[in-house]
């Protein structure tokens, strides 16, 4: 249970460190602990299990080499991925006809 705490620490602040930097976090999913594919060295330890998790978010070039550079740093991170989804807001967001809009609502 200790472990978890750790992890919830981990994402509230990368999610705090996107917002505060003007970004806008859409979604945080868990995956659970799991096996590693492959034994990992991170911090000077080997790893063979990590927990899973993934960040749908919005932000500036600048602020994600922020992000990636300080959980490098962290510890509690063994492994960094950066995925685009998109290049313009209509590539990730549904398109309007599937989406409800004010005007229909009143």
């Amino acid at each position: 249970m200790a472990s978890q705490k750790h992890i919830k620490e981990l994402v509230t602040v990368t999610a705090q460190h996107v917002m505060n930097h003007g970004g806008v976090v859409r979604k945080i999913t868990s995956m659970g602990t799991r096996v590693l594919p492959q034994r990992m060295r991170s911090h000077q330890q080997w790893h063979t299990t990590g927990d899973y998790w993934t960040m749908h978010f919005d932000a500036s070039p600048k602020v994600m080499q922020a992000l990636g550079a300080r959980m490098r740093q962290d510890p509690r991170v063994i492994r960094v991925n950066a995925l685009k989804l998109g290049e313009k807001l209509e590539d990730i967001v549904k398109p309007r006809e599937k989406t409800i809009s004010y005007g229909s609502l009143i």
